[in-house]
């Protein structure tokens, strides 16, 4: 039995109490059958029946319930004929605590009272949870939804508002019919029910746009407004296919797991990803909230109007929506220069997870819901979309919008696999897309190019080869993997613009550039696009160097460089001195980026030295390397500075606090008391680096006065800025104080994982106490996160850090024990993890102490 496309799903909801809920659903019988089967979850159902067209009314006789596979089975007492024919259901849900299906969210009203809403979650299988329903991506259907709602209370759905008239038997409820939606998938509805301001707008090209905010905070909802007034015509206009619907509600909702959710028509954020308060948000916060919005917007065209056939090609919703937030931030705020920060925070992290043996290809095969919610991971997302950076850099900007275009018209409404899309863009470029991205997709890992160069006269020949690289180093397998791999060179006579593109479609190549002179340096992948590391003979690295020094490099391949080198250290191809060299070179740096990705790589490199008796030392290093531009720039902001200015200061003062430059903590132990005093309050950019060094040279006093602040925020960011940084605290009874704190009632559900994570990211005392709190508390964080991708976040942030071979098979054992089926991998790899870190510290720990003894060594 299939519903017919374009089958239509009347929901009646009731929502207040444990009502019955009713819905109707026209069908289409293909053939004759006395059963129907449906996807149903924690619903009872009261009553089924089947009318056919022109015919009597059928009683189901049966349900029965498939809990497992998620699945309800309706028996009818004879055959339901061929034909078109209406479905009625009348059940009971649950509105549940899980952040999952129809859910109640908990919020504090402008009195103080506690209050709930009822919001859904339905990605990427609960609305099964919310009616019963066929609850796949390609079973789409048009839906007609009425809620009866208290009278005092916002009600929104996918659709405009279309009747509200009282409830005929209760003066307090009023029913709120909303339009018919246009052919859509499940996971896609949406309703919310509570208590909400907004501001309002009309987009350029005539959307009107909302943004609904917690009572009393409408303002905070501008920011996110002008954004997403931006945004629509810039997509509208980008795949010339206009914004299907006539609104577009976006909405703050305090209990919510993901970041948001790309509702067609009515978009669900965290409040942190929404809210911006001018004098309280700072510029990560800003940039961040920019990103979601533009990340979820290009969901309505790729992923809502055309939607992916099966999970499987979930990346294609997810790479493209991550690629293409960035070129919507690139357009409304140029000053963010966003496409270097692309590199640290997606690019680098999808290579470092894809290296290991326990990653996946981008198209994965999924059965299971537990499967499903496995694969919103960074490959999904981020090497999803470094890929479709590195083919939109292949295929040209023009043709990359034609094939797009020609993709969304045929298949609007529809599903779509991965093999469309390359269909589409193909006959746009003429290019041999499919099989260019076939080993891109299909795949697991990427390649590590290695390159060396010979003079021949005036001509520089390279010698250019591939394998797949390994987090435990070179891969020497009869059966290496290949990839196709759009190769760009430049030269030190123009480090912007490319000499030469080439694909590399086999192991090996030599390429021969003409009139290239032995003074002349050569860098591979030119604005660090293609998806691969390089491994330079020592003559070319060396000859790159300067370019690190004078600047000559451009900012992202002077990140590049540096990523490549630190994860061919990890991987034990070169030595971690090398990696350590190169960073003294960096100490003329101006970029935040570049900043930004040698903090991250020394944060790294400091936990992993966390476990030797030389920890300062490295603490020494990094304030070496920190203190000149700590100097530069300053405390205070400066006229005519900008966002990546706020963003580098903010980096700067943290990572010096953190390592214990003396000065640093001094300023910011006067600044944290001005501030609490309330005689001069920190700005917004200085607090998350200011509260770090407080606490991390802090005692009980200091801890009270951060929880006292957080218990004041009236910001969900402020006490968020709190809950991440309060794991620095040293003290032992104070971690454990911390670690309590993180399931208590003053802590959002979905934040938790950020308070333990931040106690064992902060030093081994922390690691080793929350690795045994979550193991304490497992079975009331499984029921509160089970299934959600939170549950494999809260394990990666607790084990991650570990560097002996022995926590590996503690880790295993203690999850065969207390399985996680949707955090399988994730376990997996955390103990590759840990057995990576355990190998780096034995082979290069003894020579990182030499040298960073002898670097102080005053000169014999």
């Amino acid at each position: 039995l299939t519903p017919a496309p374009g089958c239509k799903q009347l929901l009646n909801a009731h929502f207040h109490s444990n009502q019955v809920r009713s819905q109707t659903l026209s069908k289409h019988v293909t053939q004759a059958t006395n059963q129907i089967v449906m996807n149903c979850a924690d619903i009872d159902i009261i009553t089924a029946s089947f009318v056919p067209q022109g015919g009597e009314e059928i009683n189901a006789t049966g349900f029965n319930y498939q809990n497992e596979d998620e699945k309800v089975t309706l028996s009818f007492p004879s055959a339901l004929q061929k034909g078109f024919g209406t479905l009625k259901i009348d059940f009971v849900g649950e509105l549940n605590d899980k952040m999952k299906g129809f859910y109640r969210s908990k919020y504090t009203s402008p009195t103080g009272e506690i209050r709930y809403a009822a919001v859904t979650q339905f990605e990427a299988t609960d609305a099964r949870r919310a009616f019963p329903c066929w609850d796949e991506p390609a079973i789409k259907a048009t839906f007609d939804i009425t809620l009866i709602v208290p009278k005092d209370r916002v009600a929104l759905s996918n659709m405009n508002v279309i009747d509200r008239k009282p409830h005929p038997d209760d003066e307090n409820l009023v029913e709120v019919k909303f339009a018919t939606t246009p052919i859509m998938s499940t996971y896609l509805v949406a309703f919310v029910i509570g208590e909400y301001d907004y501001v309002e707008s009309q987009s350029s090209d005539g959307v009107m746009v909302r943004v609904y905010t917690p009572v009393g905070k409408a303002e905070q909802g501008k920011f996110a407004l002008e954004v997403a007034t931006k945004t629509l015509p810039f997509y509208n206009d980008y795949f010339s296919v206009p914004y299907p619907l006539p609104k577009i509600d976006l909405i703050a909702i305090a209990d919510f797991a993901a970041g948001a959710m790309e509702n067609w028509g009515l978009v669900t954020y965290r409040e942190t990803a929404l809210l911006i308060d001018p004098k309280n948000s700072c510029s990560s916060s800003r940039q961040w909230v920019a990103l979601v919005v533009g990340h979820e917007l290009a969901h309505q065209w790729f992923g809502n109007l055309v939607t992916m056939e099966w999970w499987t090609h979930l990346w294609l919703n997810e790479g493209f929506a991550s690629w293409i937030e960035y070129l919507c931030v690139d357009h409304c705020f140029p000053e963010y220069d966003i496409w270097t920060q692309f590199v640290s925070a997606d690019y680098t992290r999808a290579l470092d997870l894809d290296a290991l043996d326990s990653s996946h290809p981008i198209e994965v095969n999924v059965g299971h819901p537990s499967e499903v919610d496995e694969i919103f991971d960074a490959i999904s997302y981020s090497k999803g979309a470094s890929v479709i950076r590195m083919l939109h850099n292949y295929i040209g900007d023009e043709d990359f919008r034609k094939g797009m275009n020609a993709y969304l018209l045929k298949f609007q409404h529809k599903n779509a696999s991965t093999e469309d899309l390359w269909d589409c863009l193909e006959q746009a470029s003429g290019k041999p897309i499919a099989a260019v991205m076939g080993s891109w997709t299909k795949q697991m890992g990427f390649p590590i190019i290695a390159v060396d160069q010979e003079q021949v006269s005036d001509d520089c020949v390279l010698k250019i080869s591939q394998k797949k690289f390994c987090a435990s180093g070179p891969h020497n397998e009869e059966n290496c993997p290949s990839w196709m791999v759009p190769i760009s060179i430049c030269t030190s006579e123009d480090p912007k613009c490319t000499k030469l593109k080439v694909l590399l479609d086999r192991q090996e190549t030599t390429i021969t550039l003409n009139s290239v002179g032995p003074d002349q340096w050569i860098k591979i992948n030119p604005g660090t696009v293609g998806f691969y590391r390089i491994q330079y003979s020592s003559s070319m690295l060396e000859s790159l160097l300067p370019g690190i020094r004078d600047l000559s490099l451009q900012p992202v391949d002077r990140l590049g460089l540096q990523n490549d080198l630190f994860s061919l250290s990890r991987a034990g191809m070169i030595s971690t001195v090398e990696v350590l060299k190169l960073m003294e070179a960096f100490v003329n740096e101006p970029n935040y980026t570049v900043w930004s990705d040698l903090s991250c790589n020394l944060g790294v490199l400091s936990s992993l030295l966390s476990h030797t008796d030389f920890h300062e030392e490295i603490q020494e290093f990094i304030r070496d390397l920190f203190t000149p531009i700590g100097l530069k720039l300053g405390w205070d902001s400066k006229p005519g500075e900008g966002h990546l200015d706020a963003l580098l200061r903010s980096l700067v003062l943290g990572k010096l606090g953190k390592a214990g430059h003396k000065p640093t903590l001094e300023e910011a132990r006067r600044r944290f008391k001005d501030h609490v005093d309330g005689k001069q309050v920190l700005p917004a950019d200085l607090r998350s680096p200011v509260y770090l060094t407080v606490l991390k040279h802090g005692d009980s006093a200091t801890l009270d006065t951060m929880l006292k602040l957080h218990k004041q925020a009236d910001m969900q960011e402020e006490k968020n800025r709190i809950e991440r940084v309060l794991g620095a605290i040293s003290a032992p009874d104070l971690i454990q104080k911390v670690l309590n704190f993180a399931l208590s009632e003053d802590v959002r559900p979905q934040d938790t994982v950020s308070v333990i994570g931040g106690v064992a990211g902060s030093s081994k005392q922390g690691r080793k106490a929350a690795w045994k709190f979550v193991k304490d508390n497992w079975e009331e964080l499984y029921n509160r996160y089970q299934g959600g991708f939170l549950i494999s976040r809260l394990i990666k942030l607790t084990v991650d850090g570990f560097a002996i071979d022995k926590m590996a098979v503690e880790v295993k054992s203690f999850f065969e024990s207390h399985p996680a089926p949707a955090a399988e991998r994730t376990v997996q790899q955390c103990c590759e993890n840990i057995l990576l870190n355990a190998a780096w510290l034995k082979r290069d720990a003894e020579d990182i102490h030499q040298y960073l003894l002898q670097r102080k060594a005053p000169p014999v």
